[in-house]
């Protein structure tokens, strides 16, 4: 019994240190992928700023011509329904004389 007594302390202990060894090599490794993915992201973060004049002028241009086909949908629409109203107004006017 004496000889559990001492002995099992000394393993726990043993597998303790090996548990913190693990975890520092596994905390320095992560910092090192965490560094790297950093750098990815940066690169990555300029590389879109680059392109931001390009969308931009791509946004400006999508909006120009959004708003120049709703003016021609509005003054197709306007003048269709025109010729049709015109008409039933003058049925209207022809059946009330």
């Amino acid at each position: 019994m004496d000889f559990w007594l001492s002995f099992l302390p000394i393993i726990i202990y043993i597998l303790l240190i090996i548990i913190l060894i693990i975890g520092i090599i596994l905390g320095i490794k992560s910092i090192i992928t965490i560094n790297k993915v950093e750098k990815v992201v940066d690169d990555v973060n300029e590389k879109v700023e680059s392109l931001n004049g390009l969308f931009q002028i791509i946004d400006f241009t999508s909006d120009k011509l959004a708003s120049i086909t709703d003016r021609v949908v509005d003054g197709v629409s306007s003048f269709v329904s025109k010729l049709f109203f015109k008409k039933k107004k003058k049925r209207e006017d022809e059946e009330d004389e």
